[in-house]
């Protein structure tokens, strides 16, 4: 068997009894999460421009979309993906060498699990699959050196997660596979010239591989030796690796982190630092002459100003939520980083392009030797006074060693959806997403399409956000 095969054996042959106790409320938890952000982005400019084009274009409505309506499958994974990813607030998953949001695969395994009629116990296995191929290969087979995107490896994922979803046999799951694999490599140019395309990459690779899975559920084949054959992902990308898909499990979902702020994954120890910092000496932004980060390689090369790109030029929200000296900036002047700080009112303020500019950020060795198991960070916040205050982050609340509970994420659902949905909607939406084995997908789809697709009211991030 090609590696492709064995991976397709794996998901094709994935069972709910499969999935650890500790995982199926993980993947509930994340769900619930991954709603929140979905439902929460109705506003974002990306989507609004997407769900124009799905509305000029039309499709044939089989697939919920929040906010309303229905279109074709793979339309609806490519908007509800954007909703997803747009706040830049979803899941991750850390590894050496990658990182990755998971929850990304989320609208594609829903659409195919609507299409499909398949059970809710179907959908949470699937996902699990989902997770598990990407987290693994982000292990096994980074391709953040070599100049390419995560979202490669979430090629893999989505196809796999998919065709578990539509009940696949393990020949077309190989070919939704090898089609979805040979077609969608990513470059990392989309993290390093940051656009619109920073929020759509993975979208629009879940679009194309739930595509894959339905032209390969026609008999449309890929190449089958995707992974080691010549030319493949292995000599051309990755370099060799090995995965015994055989003895792979469904439990990496426990494994993957969520946010408590809305802002690049490897900032969230340091912005919980400011913070804290912030409130237990009663800082003035108006004080501070200087901040000092210390943080880990990985998080300075993407967002402090390293291998991807200086951080201090920031224009739009997309530079904002990957510039670690305007999320701190912006932490100590706000108090919170929440979809409000990315405003483009207030990255073009006086006062946070100003302290962004005073924010340092170096990298320390022992720091990047202590990750992915630690997100080690030093925020040292310097007043005009002499005065210094200093605090050292390994975690933060959301990380593996402090886990979101079921009870964290309802709060944050409720501030990034009250806008949308009423306190009745929001409480159904729960109970839907905790019944999903018994209760299905469908019941949660048509309520998601319910939502409303404008805000109800202003305001009401800021009031509904607890202080830490």
């Amino acid at each position: 068997m090609t590696m492709a095969q064995q991976l397709a054996s794996f998901a094709a042959t994935a069972r709910w009894d499969d999935v650890p106790l500790d995982a199926r409320i993980a993947l509930k938890v994340r769900i619930l999460d991954s709603l929140g952000c979905a439902i929460g982005a109705q506003e974002g400019p990306p989507v609004r421009a997407i769900k124009a084009e799905i509305e000029e274009f039309g499709g044939n409505p089989l697939c919920s979309i929040v906010g309303g309506g229905r279109t074709a499958p793979d339309d609806a994974v490519l908007y509800n993906s954007a909703l997803v990813r747009y706040l830049d607030f979803n899941d991750s998953y850390l590894a050496k060498g990658e990182t990755c949001h998971p929850s990304d695969n989320l609208a594609a395994v829903m659409a195919a699990t609507q299409f499909a009629g398949s059970s809710g116990a179907d959908f949470l296995t699937a996902l699990a699959v989902a997770y598990q191929v990407q987290c693994r290969l982000c292990d096994v087979a980074p391709v953040r050196q070599k100049y390419f995107d995560h979202v490669t490896q979430g090629a893999y994922a989505v196809a796999a997660g998919v065709s578990r979803a539509l009940r696949l046999d393990v020949d077309a799951t190989a070919n939704a596979i090898a089609i979805a694999g040979t077609a969608l490599n990513a470059l990392r140019v989309t993290r390093t010239s940051l656009s619109n395309w920073k929020g759509l990459a993975y979208p629009f690779a879940a679009y194309a591989g739930t595509r894959a899975a339905f032209l390969a559920k026609r008999g449309i084949t890929g190449p089958p030796s995707v992974f080691e054959g010549r030319k493949g992902f292995m000599e051309a990308i990755a370099g060799t690796f090995e995965l015994d898909w055989a003895s792979e499990g469904l439990e990496a979902v426990t494994g993957t982190i969520i946010k408590r702020f809305n802002a690049e994954i490897h900032s969230q120890s340091a912005i919980e630092a400011a913070l804290l910092l912030s409130a237990q000496h009663q800082l003035d932004p108006a004080d501070i002459c200087a901040v000092e980060i210390d943080t880990f390689d990985v998080a300075f090369s993407i967002i402090g100003g390293g291998d991807e790109g200086q951080k201090t030029d920031v224009l739009t929200k997309e530079e904002a939520d990957h510039s670690l000296p305007y999320m701190v900036a912006v932490a100590l002047l706000d108090g919170e980083v929440m979809p409000g700080q990315y405003d483009p009112a207030r990255i073009a303020s006086n006062d946070v392009q100003r302290l962004m500019r005073r924010v340092a950020v170096r990298p320390l060795d022992a720091f990047s030797e202590r990750f992915p198991g630690q997100l080690p960070s030093r925020v040292i916040v310097r007043l005009h006074d002499g005065r210094a205050f200093e605090r050292e982050q390994h975690d933060y609340e959301g990380f593996t060693t402090r886990p979101t509970t079921w009870e964290a994420a309802e709060a944050k659902f409720d501030v990034l959806s009250s806008d949308y949905a009423s306190a009745a909607m929001r409480r159904h939406l729960k109970a839907c997403v905790l019944e999903l084995e018994r209760s299905g997908i469908e019941e949660l789809a048509r309520t998601l399409e319910e939502v409303e697709s404008a805000p109800r009211a202003t305001g009401a991030h800021v009031e509904a956000t607890a202080q830490p």
